[in-house]
């Protein structure tokens, strides 16, 4: 899009920024009806070359794909969606995900948005290309390739900055997970773009929202008890994305949904077996966002300030010191994970505190799954059906992004 075509920004309202726009239309249900992105209906491929292969992502109603400016050469990602879903016309639903996009662009952390097109059966939104991908990948990777904590305390800032806008902006995202969170680049590590609002409200003080939607293992209690949604719905969300970051590991993920749905209501989540190596305020981290009441959640502004993110350095190597009866054992475990011992009599540094575990680096040990000790026991037969049938949930299927 040419700069003349775009109205003048207002000035940012944060550090990070790219322009501003004011917040459009809403109409009940925390939708938005208008958007000022000039609608093009010339033929897409005209301006636009599709890259061969260049299919990034998949929905049910939706296919996002690489596409190449002919004039610019330069790299868009481009997502096609239908505007008539399951008989129905979703023209709406599209016209709210391209307005909470304009209403984010001042965020350097949310995607851009720099073109929007429609045709007879499709609009089609030409985003920012993240060419780095989902940080998914990198919580799935086997440990060299995955993310060590200093990486996670980086990135979980930015997506903190990224949502505490949304929020201010009284936007609630309401599917943020590593699906959707992006990545600049790869190698070295880029930083983060938040994507995919279909599912996004905007809360207004004279309306409650009550919505059962969302991806299982992230959505939060209230959701589940169909009780009002509130930006802390998004905090319970952004702590489990940060336990699946620092160990790989899903907190509430049962044997199928209602198994997940169960354990997220009934506060199921370990500590202990999956965060050996992870430090200990990065777990009271986590463990001021899974909370069950929503009004004793941390808000994204409060997660700024805790300790673990306002620590600035965690090495890649970690002193580990174990108490023992006797005693203590200092441990260092380095990148290739070799233990060395220096309990057989060596003389120990005098700076060496005993009775104490110090905890300053992480690898993501698992995949987003069970971990193997779960995997190995037998599943508890669950006494109580949960109150949710499968359809009123709301799962964005396939491995969709943006």
């Amino acid at each position: 899009m040419s700069p003349e075509e775009k109205p003048p920004p207002p000035p940012p309202r944060t550090t990070h920024s790219r322009g501003s726009r004011e917040p459009q239309r809403l109409r009940r249900g925390g939708l938005l009806t208008e958007f000022r992105t000039p609608l093009l209906t010339e033929p897409f491929q005209e301006r636009y070359s599709l890259s061969p292969g260049g299919e990034l992502g998949r929905g049910k109603f939706a296919v996002v794909k690489k596409c190449v400016n002919k004039e610019s050469e330069k790299e868009f990602a481009a997502k096609f969606m239908r505007k008539r879903r399951k008989g129905q016309d979703c023209r709406l639903e599209i016209v709210h995900e391209i307005a909470v996009l304009e209403l984010a662009q001042c965020s350097d952390w949310v995607i851009s948005l720099h073109e929007v097109y429609e045709t007879s059966t499709e609009m089609i939104l030409v985003l920012e290309y993240a060419a780095g991908g989902e940080i998914f990948d990198q919580c799935v990777a086997e440990r060299e390739d995955a993310f060590k904590e200093k990486d996670v305390k980086r990135l979980m800032r930015q997506i903190l900055e990224g949502v505490s806008f949304l929020h201010q902006n009284n936007v609630v995202h309401l599917d943020l997970k590593p699906q959707n969170i992006l990545l600049t680049n790869e190698s070295p590590l880029g930083d983060i773009r938040i994507v995919d609002f279909g599912l996004s409200r905007v809360m207004m003080n004279s309306e409650e929202l009550r919505e059962i939607m969302g991806t299982p293992e992230y959505v939060a209690p209230e959701i589940l008890s169909y009780d009002p949604i509130s930006t802390a719905t998004d905090m319970w969300s952004i702590g489990v994305l940060a336990y699946v970051m620092l160990t790989g590991v899903s907190p509430f993920l049962g044997n199928g949904k209602q198994e997940t749905f169960l354990n997220i209501s009934q506060m199921n989540i370990n500590y202990s077996e999956d965060f050996d190596l992870v430090s200990e305020s990065a777990v009271d981290f986590i463990k001021t966002l899974l909370v069950k009441k929503p009004e004793e959640r941390a808000t994204a502004e409060e997660c700024l300030q805790h300790s673990w993110l306002a620590q600035t350095y965690v090495p890649d190597t970690m002193l580990w010191i174990k108490n023992t009866k006797k005693e203590s054992e200092v441990v260092i475990i380095n990148e290739d994970a070799t233990f060395e011992n220096s309990a057989d009599g060596e003389k120990k540094e005098e700076t060496v505190m005993t009775e104490e575990l110090i905890v300053v680096a992480s690898y993501t040990l698992g995949q987003c799954r069970q971990s193997e000790k779960e995997k190995n026991i037998e599943p508890k037969p669950i006494s109580i059906r949960f109150k949710f049938e499968e359809p009123l949930l709301q799962e964005i299927p396939g491995e969709f992004i943006y």
